[in-house]
């Protein structure tokens, strides 16, 4: 990567189903993607041409947000394939099985920080190849601000400063509201995605076939169990290889 004082890896993030402990759901999933300063523009900007085209079609306002159950497989099929296919770009989840849960999700909030680690335990840093990054790596984290409490703003990035104190890793949390930020959006369409192939896989049967393995980590709780890619991301001369 470039030469200077910290790597910044760009993480956007959501979540589909819910943890609380009164759910019917099954499945739980944390995710979205993440990518590196060369490329964090060209994402969003793609998605959001893609996007505004979708609002155009449907005669939507374009100050109105597209969630994913909003958009057709062939909507999300055209947003896979431009997007995948940016060098940078990696597709992230980590999906809870709450079935094979033996306690109750008391506190929703503490288990969703918990999730955030594991999707950086499991699925980010696995894919670094940190004998290759010489300096300290920042990670700049956007998630959605929906289901977070005003009390628990600060606490997924003390939480994650302090599970990887031994690492030379930053932190730093930001909550939008995704209708004004693209990349959360786009973490909305990935995390759906992959929860609905868990939760019923004929909703998404149309679209994971155009998904790139090289492009998407996908792991399993309990365990870690791996889907997608594993092979570490190796970098000459600033270019994904």
């Amino acid at each position: 990567m470039q030469g200077c004082e910290n790597m910044k890896v760009f993480v956007y993030l959501d979540e589909s189903g819910s943890i609380h402990k009164n759910s019917s759901t099954n499945f739980f999933a944390v995710g979205g993607y993440f990518t590196f300063v060369e490329d964090k523009n060209k994402i969003i900007s793609t998605y959001k041409k893609i996007n505004k085209k979708i609002k155009n079609e449907k005669m939507i306002p374009l100050d109105k947000e597209i969630k994913s159950y909003n958009m057709s497989d062939d909507d999300k099929i055209n947003i896979f394939i431009k997007i995948q296919d940016i060098d940078t770009f990696y597709g992230t989840v980590k999906v809870f099985d709450k079935n094979q849960m033996r306690k109750e999700i008391v506190e929703s909030n503490i288990f969703f920080n918990y999730a955030v680690k594991l999707i950086f335990n499991d699925c980010i840093i696995p894919l670094l190849n940190l004998n290759q990054i010489n300096e300290s790596i920042e990670f700049i984290i956007s998630i959605d601000n929906r289901n977070i409490r005003i009390g628990d703003l600060n606490n997924l990035e003390t939480y994650l400063k302090t599970e990887f104190c031994l690492s030379n890793f930053d932190f730093k949390v930001t909550y939008y509201d995704s209708v004004y930020n693209y990349g959360v959006q786009l973490a909305d369409l990935i995390v759906n995605t992959f929860y609905n192939s868990y939760k019923d896989k004929k909703i998404v049967e149309k679209v994971l076939p155009y998904l790139k393995g090289k492009n998407f980590r996908v792991s399993l709780f309990p365990g870690r169990k791996i889907k997608g890619r594993i092979a570490k991301i190796e970098y000459n001369n600033n270019v994904n290889i």
